[in-house]
Formats: C-alpha cells, sequence, structure tokens
C-alpha cells in the first residue's frame, strides 16, 4: 500500500529512525549464483513499446486472439495487466540447478494469474512464496495463486507484523481501514506460513530474506502519521511498517541484486542491511518498489540519489510505488543503470 494523501512534508520527520525489534543474525554466508532473472509479473506500469537492451527483455501486444466483435475479424491484441501493486518471479541457477520463488503477488486476485498465463509462465512450478510486508496491494493476488496451486502445499515465508490491521485518515474524510491478511485464510488455502523477524535463506543459502531492517539514515523516517495500525486497544501511528523486508542475491562476480515491494524500510536502509548481513560492499542491482512518490516523501528522493551514487549499482529498476518524480531523478542521475519498470519485464543478470 502506498501513502498519497495529501500530506505535508514537514509530517515525514515526525518518526525519527530507530533500531528494528530483536536482534539481527550477522554475518550471513550468502553463497553466490551464476545467474538470476527476475520477471515483473505485476507493476503499476505497462508499457507495450519499450525495447529490449542486453539484460532487459519486454512484453509487448500479444496475439490477435482475444474476441472482440466491433473488429472485422472479430478478436484483438491485449497487453499485460498494470495495476496499483506489485509481483516478481524471481529465478536463481547456481551451475545447473534453478529455483523459482514468488515475490509479492500484486493488487487484485486476477492480474498476477493473468499476466504469468499471457507470459507463458507455470505458476505450479514456483518452490515458494515470499512476501514483502502485508499491504493488500502486495498480497491480493495470493487467492488467485491458491486457486491455481489447487490442493498443493506451498511454503510462504513472511514477517509475524503481516497479520497487523491498518488504516489511513484521510482529510476531511474519516479512515479507511485496509484488507487485512488472515493466516487463517492462507493455511486453509495450503499455504505453509513460515513467519520469520529475522533473516532467512532460502534456495540453498543463495537467497536471503531480510527480516526486520535496521532503520539507519537520518533522512528515511517511514510513513507520515495518516498511517494508523491497530494495537490491541487503539490506533497508533504506524511509521516502520516493521514487516517491510527485501529479498537479496549475491550474483557471482558482481555484488548483491536486491528486489524491494515498497521499500517502507527505505531504499538505503534497505542496501545498507544487505551489505552488512553479506559483508559483501558491491550493490549490482535495485529492483522494485522504492516509496518515494507523494508530498511526504519528495523530500527524500535528493538524498537518496545522493547516497545511491556513492554505491553507484550497475542496475536500478524502480517501479510501483517509486513515483515520477523519483523516476526523473534517478534517470537523471543514473542514465546508463536506469530502467523503466513495467508488467512482463525481464531482467537477466548473469555472474562475470
Amino acid at each position: 500500500m502506498c501513502d498519497t494523501t495529501n500530506t505535508t512534508a514537514g509530517k515525514a520527520a515526525e518518526s525519527a529512525p530507530r533500531p528494528v525489534l530483536g536482534q539481527p543474525v550477522d554475518p550471513i554466508n550468502l553463497a553466490p549464483v551464476d545467474e538470476i532473472r527476475i520477471t515483473t509479473l505485476v507493476d503499476n506500469v505497462f508499457d507495450a513499446l519499450l525495447t529490449d537492451d542486453a539484460r532487459t527483455s519486454r512484453t509487448g501486444f500479444g496475439a490477435v486472439d482475444t474476441p472482440a466483435g466491433q473488429f472485422e475479424d472479430g478478436h484483438t491484441s491485449v497487453g499485460l495487466v498494470a495495476e496499483h501493486g506489485f509481483s516478481a518471479l524471481i529465478t536463481v541457477r547456481r551451475r545447473e540447478r534453478e529455483t523459482t520463488l514468488l515475490f509479492d503477488a500484486g493488487l487484485s486476485p486476477t492480474a498476477m494469474v493473468s499476466n504469468a498465463d499471457r507470459l507463458d509462465i507455470d505458476l505450479t512450478n514456483i518452490q515458494g512464496v515470499v512476501l514483502s510486508h502485508g499491504h493488500f496491494d502486495h498480497a491480493g493476488g495470493l487467492a488467485g495463486l491458491a486457486g491455481r496451486l489447487g490442493p498443493s502445499r506451498m511454503p510462504m515465508v513472511l514477517h509475524p507484523q503481516v497479520w497487523t490491521r491498518r488504516r489511513l485518515v484521510v482529510p476531511h474524510g474519516g479512515a479507511q481501514e485496509l484488507p487485512t491478511l488472515s493466516k487463517r485464510a492462507l493455511t486453509s488455502e495450503g499455504f505453509e506460513v513460515i513467519e520469520r523477524r529475522q533473516p532467512s535463506l532460502l534456495v540453498d543459502g543463495s537467497v536471503l530474506i531480510t527480516g526486520e531492517v535496521d532503520r539507519t539514515t537520518e533522512f528515511e523516517h517511514g510513513m507520515p502519521p495518516p498511517h494508523q495500525a491497530w494495537t490491541g486497544t487503539q490506533w497508533r501511528h504506524d511509521p516502520l511498517v516493521i514487516d517491510d523486508q527485501a529479498l537479496v542475491v549475491h550474483l557471482r562476480g558482481h555484488g548483491l541484486v536486491v528486489l524491494t515491494g515498497c521499500g517502507h524500510a527505505g531504499a538505503i536502509n534497505i542496501l545498507r542491511q544487505a551489505k552488512r548481513l553479506t559483508g559483501v560492499d558491491d550493490i549490482h542491482a535495485l529492483i522494485g518498489g522504492l516509496h518515494l512518490g507523494g508530498p511526504a516523501f519528495e523530500p527524500v528522493i535528493a538524498p537518496t540519489v545522493a547516497a545511491l551514487t556513492d554505491l553507484a549499482p550497475d542496475l536500478i529498476a524502480p517501479g510501483h510505488c517509486t513515483g515520477w518524480r523519483a523516476q526523473h531523478a534517478l534517470a537523471a542521475a543514473f542514465p546508463d543503470a536506469w530502467a523503466p519498470s513495467s508488467s512482463g519485464t525481464t531482467h537477466r543478470l548473469i555472474s562475470a
């Protein structure tokens, strides 16, 4: 979920950075991989006119096979679904072995599954699901996935605070409670829920889930006051979205590839966490939502760009809630590294 209420920039500063709860486990021996493929199944944008390059392939309009009676031959071509949400498929290869995980599931029950079908991706082949956090625009597609999987058991790694009730207090409009994930429902649908606050290693030690992210920067303050959580007795400002976590892979010879859902912990906090946990200094790629859109977050754009300049990633593919001002700033600062995001985009990264 991404806040789009008309808040002032100063309100973001009301929540100062603070350490995460619990003790992180580090350092972590993250096994390098030989290849990473990240396919964006759902994003806020679908652009059929984007072109391929050496590391990124795009999806255009499909075959002219969708019934539409207003055309002479009764059919038309359609592209992929774009919606305010995020979902990505990540495949890692070590030597000859490949493993595929689903990272988030988009907003609606149908978009992620529909796009996977149009991309000829068999979702029954995934080995597990990772949820970046509990906001509904990252978990809505789990219903469609459960329908596709049938009775099959599927492990799902998430933070125990994904079940938190949350709401947005809209100026002059009252409060809008957000859809809350149900552990009972997910379990009944066949998901094997694995709750972890601390970092987790998956896929024979080659995929890292960060767990709670340390808040160490002076400028990434989290969500503004309209974003609230239910404590059990009252609604309180929820700046941290403490369940926010990222996925990290070490591409042999290049460095870390970091995949975020919304990046509520802050892009730089997340990258620092990934470096500290793994002991790997180089950031090769940053892909996913960076949550820099809207007036409460626009003051964070400049220091984020400055910090990323020091980290010098080879690929920056921000999407979802990054916001158009941040996209323009990142494109200008990293003309060779920045890549526009779109549903149906695949980044193929190969070891040196």
